[in-house]
């Protein structure tokens, strides 16, 4: 069996639904959290700990390579690296479209190949995307297999993600999640290679302090919108994605991987088929 101390899970972004996760796939592991404001991930520790975990805690931008990298660095000095939940991102009503493709898309693209590098064998990582990957129109074949498989240092300059194609915050985040799903598809190959799996889940509305942000914020009319008109008629909790993660991430899940998990209630059902179809 070996120490099981030495498996290493790294969260990033141990939000809610980071921690969620981590509850389940954490137990014996040491948990390192990392967040951009280390006070988060302090905070996130001091649940877990309380709840008998074992947590490090570190700072990190994930639109930075250096600092993966540094993030890398800190994990595989704490032991074999056997699991990554990736769930840091910005929401449309935080941020403009030019943070939003640097946290959400070229971010996550970072964290994959940085993570792809030193993966375990037998291990397996999470990317949090979201159900708006979903509302996005069909992209065109070439714009799928740029967001899948350009150079993470070149994803920013692609085309049709400059600032006259990408005008609002809404449809840079939609790109976002729709490129997360696509990159994963892609990395699932190479992280094959080294005997790892890595998926996406694509959350709908989740009750979390982001979402209530969002509840109240100027889109918030059409949240409770699709909360009332989705066939389940409520919205989710951090720990239904978290049975979803620790599928994923577990025993259960080891055929697989290059996946995308969409749990929304049914709101994007109903957006192209139902109540919350645009008449």
């Amino acid at each position: 069996m070996g120490n099981i101390e030495n498996d290493v899970i790294v969260v990033i972004g141990p939000g809610s639904i980071g921690q969620a996760i981590a509850r389940r796939v954490g137990i014996g592991k040491h948990i390192l959290l990392a967040d951009l404001r280390e006070e988060n991930a302090n905070a996130a520790a001091q649940i877990l700990g309380n709840a008998g975990y074992k947590t490090s805690v570190t700072s990190v931008d994930v639109s930075s390579r250096e600092s993966v990298h540094a993030l890398v660095e800190k994990a595989i000095a704490l032991g074999k690296v056997t699991g990554v939940i990736h769930a840091a991102g910005v929401s449309p009503s935080q941020a403009t479209p030019e943070v939003i493709l640097a946290v959400d898309l070229y971010g996550t693209a970072l964290v994959l190949e940085e993570f792809g590098n030193v993966i375990a064998t037998g291990g397996a990582a999470v990317v949090i995307a979201s159900q708006s990957g979903h509302r996005l129109g069909a992209l065109t074949e070439e714009q799928n297999r740029a967001l899948a498989l350009t150079p993470t240092d070149q994803l920013l300059a692609l085309p049709f993600l400059q600032r006259d194609q990408v005008t609002d915050s809404l449809h840079a985040y939609q790109l976002s999640k729709r490129g997360n799903s696509l990159r994963v598809m892609a990395e699932a190959v190479r992280w094959g290679k080294r005997g790892a799996r890595v998926n996406t889940i694509s959350p709908g509305i989740v009750i979390t302090p982001l979402a209530k942000d969002e509840l109240t914020g100027p889109r918030g009319e059409g949240y409770r919108r699709m909360i009332e008109l989705c066939p389940v008629g409520r919205a989710g909790t951090p720990d239904e994605v978290g049975a979803v993660g620790a599928l994923l991430m577990g025993q259960d899940g080891t055929f697989i991987t290059g996946s995308d998990f969409l749990m929304d209630g049914g709101v994007t059902a109903s957006y192209w088929f139902g109540d919350l179809a645009s008449k």
